[in-house]
Parts: structure tokens; sequence; C-alpha cells
């Protein structure tokens, strides 16, 4: 009920309030009468067909998916070290192979360096170049070539 429109005119009365009440009209329900065995067996037919699990049963397979939750989460972590194993052992093989890299390369430079060089140089009968093996050769002004056929070409 809406009081508001009391306090807007003070002269208006609503006298629908103190009318009787009328009593809510009533529909007319259908004259259909439900032999009580037919209506068991729709309710067994229901219930076959609705079949719910008993409470102990819904725990049974609660923990049953619990459990199998469980298991594959241990199985995908045991994976997950054997292939973490894996990498670290490829890793260690990768900085072995790097030192052992490196060592070589030092043996290498140290096999190669100039005094070793100088050295088998020595041992083979090898000396510095001096002025009394220096050979000096004079040609004339003229640049001249001679070909495979034996001519000479000559600049002019």
């Amino acid at each position: 009920m809406n009081n508001l429109k009391y306090y807007n005119d003070s002269l208006a009365y609503d006298f629908e309030m103190f009318m009787p009440k009328t009593a809510p009209k009533t529909t007319k329900k259908d004259n259909i009468v439900v032999m009580p065995k037919v209506a068991a067996a729709k309710r067994k037919r229901k219930k076959a067909a609705v079949k719910t699990l008993s409470s102990p049963m819904m725990f049974l397979m609660c923990g049953i998916m619990i459990l199998a939750a469980f298991c594959g989460n241990i199985a995908l972590r045991l994976e997950i070290n054997e292939v973490s194993a894996q990498i670290k052992d490829v890793k260690s093989q990768i900085a072995e192979l790097d030192s052992e890299k490196t060592s070589l390369e030092v043996e290498m430079q140290r096999r190669i360096s100039f005094s070793n060089l100088e050295l088998e140089a020595v041992k083979l009968g090898m000396s510095k170049p001096s002025k009394e093996n220096i050979t000096y050769i004079r040609v004339n002004d003229k640049n001249a070539a001679k070909t495979a056929d034996g001519t000479f070409i000559c600049e002019e």
C-alpha cells in the first residue's frame, strides 16, 4: 500500500481500506483421478531412470578420483625429475668438453709458439739469414720477361 498519497493531500480518504475483503478467485481443478497403482508404477519408473548413488558409494568414488589425481601428480613429478637429471648430465658433459677444448687450445698454442718453431728450425739445420747468406741479383734497366715458348718480352 502506498501511503505517500495521504501526505500530499489531507482531504482525500481511501475508502477501499474500509471495504470488506473479497476472497481470491479459485480456479477450477481438473477432475482427473489418479489411480494409486499407476502413480506408484510411474514413480518406480522415474526412480529406475534417475538412479542415484548412495552416499558411501559417492565417498568411495571421490576417494578413488583423488587417489588417481595424486598418483598422476607423482608420476608426472618422477618424469620431470628424470628429464632434469638427463639435462644435468648433458650440461656436465658440455662443461667437461669445454674444459678439454680449452686445454687442447693451450697445448696447440704452446706447440706452435715462436720459440718452439725456432728450436725445431735449429734442430733441422736452419739458421737466421746473415749478410753472407744474402745474394743480390742485378738486372739491367729494362723490364723483360721470358715466356714459356722461349721468347723475350720487353717494355718499350
